[in-house]
């Protein structure tokens, strides 16, 4: 399997980001809007320095539009916290689209298995896959899972969850090493 990988100056910036906002999400669970902002502006920035510039831009825009594109719908149906969005749209603007979507990726899986971890350790497991279930029966139904159970809206205090800020540094660093490696 072949992994992009992104320009060197591409990979620190972006390494730096998902850093500092993991440890801003694990600490005060929220991550600040000038952080994601830096990374959108060093995004585009730096895209546009290293490629001829409208290539470099349009990489920059198309990732940022799929990033923030993908975890709007995830905002809008209380899943995510607009912190995680705006992230995502920064780490976007950093990769370009389609390293953003194997960031996505490795991210989910990352998460699902986090995400399994802590159900266990919790002794939630049963509650968890249950609520997975609800879910995917609520949206194919065009419904807002929350709306019915709110400890599925990720902003109630009966929301149980994982800071995704540090979940979305694993699965950057993860898909940086396996670029590296196979890239």
């Amino acid at each position: 399997m072949q992994f992009p990988v992104p320009p060197r100056g591409v990979e620190i910036v972006l390494v730096l980001l998902v850093l500092a906002a993991a440890a801003f999400d694990i600490r005060f669970r929220r991550i600040p809007n000038w952080l994601t902002a830096s990374g959108v502006v060093a995004g585009i920035a730096l895209n546009a320095f290293l490629y001829p510039v409208l290539p470099g831009l349009l990489l920059a825009l198309e990732g940022l539009g799929v990033g923030l594109g993908v975890y709007l719908v995830l905002y809008a149906i209380r899943a995510m916290g607009a912190g995680d969005a705006k992230l995502m749209a920064a780490v976007g603007a950093l990769a370009g689209w389609q390293d953003w979507f194997g960031i996505f990726i490795v991210t989910a899986v990352i998460g699902g298995v986090m995400a399994v971890v802590f159900a266990l350790s919790r002794g939630r497991l049963k509650t968890t896959f249950w609520n997975v279930g609800f879910i995917l029966t609520e949206m194919t139904s065009g419904r807002a899972p929350y709306l019915k159970k709110e400890e599925l809206d990720v902003r109630s205090p009966k929301a149980i969850g994982l800071p995704h800020g540090a979940v979305i540094a694993v699965g950057t660093l993860v898909f940086l090493g396996l670029a590296a490696f196979h890239g």
